[in-house]
C-alpha cells in the first residue's frame, strides 16, 4: 500500500511495510513512538516539490476543493503508476480519492486508520524524508497560508467589512451613551445654574462651560470667549448674578466635573471613531461611500451582514433595506409599500423636495447597487464609477427641480443630425404696387353675366395673380392681427366678467350670511327674554304661595295680640295716663278685629 501525503513544499509517497498494523487504529501511535519504529513501518519512496508559491497555491486550492490538480496528476502518472502499478493508494480526502480513481483508474482507500496514519507521518516527517529542510518548509508554509487566505477572501486584506460593522454599531452606541451622559449632567448642574441650559444649546459647549465656570459665582470673572460667542458670554455672566439656582457643595461639583470629563472623552473618541470609519469605508467601498456617504453605506453593510451579501441584493431591495417592518405591514394591509429605508438619509435624497424623494431614492438605489458590486467583486479599487454616477444623479436632480425633464436621446440626436428640419420664414412686408401711380382709366368692357359666361370665365394673368396674392397676404396679416387683438380683448372681457361675477356672488353670499346671523341673534334674544319672564313669574308665584301659607298663622297672632291689648286697656284704664289710654282705645276702634 502506498500513502499520498501533501505538505507546503510538495507531494510525498510512502510505502507501508506492514499493513496489518492498520487494523488497530487506536494502537497505531505506538508504532511511531520514535523515528526508528516509524522507519520500520514506513519507507520513503518518491516526492515532487512545488516550483514556486503560485504552483503551491494552485495545487493546495485544488486539494481543498477535492479536485485533482495538473501537478498531482502528472506526478502520479509518471513517477508512481509507472513503477507501482499494482499498489493501492491511501488518500486522506474521500473526494480526492474519487477524483484520482475516476481519472487515473487507480484503486484508492480512505478510512479512520488512514487519517491516524497521516497524523503520525506528519509528526516524524523530518526523520522519514531525506534531505529535509526545516527553514524552507516553514517559509513555504507561511507564504502558502497568506496566499490561501487571500484566495479565500477573494479581495484585498484591507477590505475587511467586519471592522465597518463593529465601528458603526459602536458609533450608534456612543451616540446614545453620550446623549444620556450629557442629559444627566444638565439635570445635575441645573439645580445650581438652571438658566445656563436655556442659553447654550450646543451640548459640548455646555459641558465645556460647566468645566470652566465651576460655581456660578465664578462666571463673572471667567473668560469664556474660546467656548461660546461674546453675546452669549455676556448673557451667561448677567444671569449668573441673578440665578434662581440653589447652592451646591464642593463635593457635588467634583462629581459633576468628573461626569463632564467623561462626556468630553467620549466626544473625542467618537470623532476619532468617525474618522476611522470614513477611512475604512473609502478603502473597502469607495464608490458606495461617494454615492450615499460613509454613515449610510456602513449601515447598509451592517444591515446586510457583509459587503458581499449586500452585493447580492437587487436595487429594489437596497432601496427599502431597513424598512422591512413597514414593508411587511403594507403587504399585510394591502397598502402602498415604502419608497425608501436606510438610503433615505443620503444627501442626494435629503436635498430633494418631497415630490422627488421617491424618484431619487429609486435612481440612487440603482446606481448604488452597481457601485456595491464593483466594490465587492472588482479587481481594482477605484472610485471613478461612484464619481460619475453621483455627477449624473446631481444633474438629473437639477433637471427635475427646474422642470427640464425632457431630453433628446442619442438615437433622436443622430436622426436630427442626419435629417435636419428646414424652417422658412415667410415675409409679411407689403410691396407697393407701381400700377397704382397710373392715371389711365381703362375702358369698361361689357361682360355677360349669364351663368354660362361665369362658368367659362377666363383665368387672370400671372402678373395680376401675383399682385392679388400679395394684397391677400397683406390683408390676411392685418386681419390676423386684428383677430388676435379681438380674441385677446374678448378673453380679457370674459375674464373680467367672470371675476366680477364671482365677486358679486361672494358679496351676495356674505350678505345672506349676515342676514341669517342677524335673524339668529334676534331669535336668541327673544328666547332669552321669554325665559327671563317665565323665571320672574315662577318666582312671584312661589312668594304668593309662601304668603298664603303664612297668612292664617299671622291672623291668629294678630287676634291674640288684639285681645291681650284690650284686656290690658280695660285693666289699667283708671290708672294710666290719659294720652296713652286714648291712643290705645283709638287703635282698638280702628282695627276692629273680632
Amino acid at each position: 500500500m502506498l500513502v499520498l501525503l501533501e505538505s507546503a513544499s510538495g507531494f510525498y509517497i510512502f510505502k507501508v511495510n506492514d499493513e496489518s498494523k492498520l487494523n488497530q487504529p487506536a494502537n497505531l501511535y505506538k508504532e511511531f513512538e520514535n523515528a526508528k519504529k516509524a522507519t520500520k513501518l514506513l519507507s520513503f519512496e518518491v516526492n515532487q516539490k512545488f516550483k514556486d508559491a503560485t504552483d503551491a497555491l494552485t495545487s493546495t486550492t485544488a486539494l481543498i476543493e477535492g479536485k485533482l490538480s495538473k501537478r498531482l496528476k502528472k506526478f502520479l502518472s509518471k513517477k508512481v503508476l509507472s513503477v507501482y502499478s499494482d499498489e493501492t493508494l491511501a488518500v486522506a480526502d474521500a473526494k480526492l480519492a474519487g477524483a484520482i480513481k475516476e481519472k487515473l483508474d487507480v484503486p484508492c482507500v480512505t478510512s479512520n486508520a488512514i487519517q491516524e496514519l497521516m497524523s503520525c507521518i506528519r509528526i516524524h516527517l523530518p526523520e522519514l524524508v531525506p534531505d529535509w529542510n526545516e527553514d524552507e518548509e516553514a517559509a513555504m508554509q507561511l507564504g502558502l497560508s497568506h496566499g490561501l487566505g487571500r484566495y479565500k477572501l477573494k479581495f484585498s486584506p484591507d477590505k475587511v467589512d467586519t471592522m465597518i460593522i463593529q465601528a458603526i454599531s459602536l458609533l450608534d452606541d456612543l451616540d446614545k451613551e453620550l446623549n444620556n451622559y450629557i442629559m444627566r449632567a444638565k439635570e445635575w448642574y441645573g439645580w445650581h445654574f438652571p438658566e445656563l441650559s436655556k442659553i447654550i444649546a450646543d451640548n459640548i459647549a455646555y459641558i465645556r462651560t460647566v468645566m470652566t465656570i465651576g460655581m456660578r459665582t465664578n462666571a463673572v470673572t471667567t473668560d469664556l470667549s474660546e467656548i461660546i460667542p461674546e453675546e452669549v458670554e455676556t448673557q451667561v455672566k448677567e444671569l449668573a448674578e441673578v440665578s434662581m439656582g440653589t447652592e451646591i457643595a464642593g463635593e457635588d461639583l467634583i462629581n459633576i466635573h468628573a461626569l463632564c470629563r467623561n462626556c468630553l472623552d467620549l466626544h473625542e473618541y467618537r470623532a476619532q471613531l468617525l474618522e476611522y470609519l470614513k477611512n475604512r469605508m473609502m478603502a473597502v467601498a469607495p464608490n458606495l461611500t461617494i454615492l450615499v456617504g460613509e454613515l449610510v453605506g456602513a449601515r447598509l453593510i451592517s444591515h446586510a451582514g457583509s459587503l458581499l451579501n449586500l452585493a447580492k441584493h437587487p436595487a429594489s431591495t437596497v432601496q427599502i433595506l431597513g424598512a422591512e417592518k413597514a414593508l411587511f405591514r403594507a403587504l399585510k394591509t394591502k397598502h402602498d409599500t415604502p419608497k425608501y429605508g436606510l438610503i433615505y438619509h443620503a444627501q442626494l435624497i435629503t436635498q430633494a423636495n418631497s415630490k422627488l424623494k421617491g424618484k431619487m431614492s429609486r435612481m440612487l438605489a440603482a446606481k448604488a447597487a452597481l457601485a456595491i458590486r464593483v466594490d465587492a467583486l472588482g479587481e481594482e479599487s477605484s472610485n471613478e464609477l461612484g464619481v460619475q454616477n453621483r455627477a449624473k444623479l446631481e444633474t438629473q436632480l437639477k433637471f427635475f427641480e427646474e422642470g427640464n425633464i425632457r431630453r433628446i436621446s442619442a438615437t433622436g440626436r443622430q436622426q436630427r443630425s442626419q435629417h435636419p428640419q428646414k424652417f422658412e420664414n415667410k415675409s409679411k412686408v407689403m410691396i407697393y404696387k407701381d400700377g397704382a401711380d397710373s392715371t389711365f382709366v381703362p375702358k369698361n368692357k361689357r361682360k355677360s353675366f349669364d351663368q354660362d359666361d361665369v362658368d367659362d370665365e377666363a383665368k387672370p394673368s400671372p402678373a395680376k395673380e401675383t399682385n392679388e396674392q400679395e394684397e391677400e397676404v397683406g390683408e390676411k396679416t392685418m386681419d390676423d392681427d386684428q383677430d388676435h387683438q379681438q380674441v385677446t380683448s374678448a378673453k380679457k372681457k370674459k375674464k373680467n366678467k367672470k371675476i366680477k361675477k364671482e365677486s358679486d356672488e361672494c358679496v351676495k353670499e356674505r350678505q345672506a350670511y349676515e342676514q341669517e346671523l342677524t335673524r339668529e341673534t334676534e331669535r336668541l334674544n327673544t328666547m332669552r327674554e321669554q325665559q327671563r319672564d317665565v323665571y320672574e313669574i315662577n318666582k312671584q308665584q312661589e312668594i304668593i304661595n309662601e304668603t298664603a301659607m303664612l297668612l292664617p298663622d299671622c291672623q291668629k297672632r294678630i287676634t291674640a295680640a288684639y285681645h291681650d291689648l284690650q284686656q290690658l286697656v280695660e285693666g289699667v284704664g283708671d290708672y294710666a295716663e290719659n294720652e296713652i289710654y286714648s291712643a290705645a282705645k283709638a287703635l282698638l276702634q280702628e282695627t276692629n278685629i273680632p
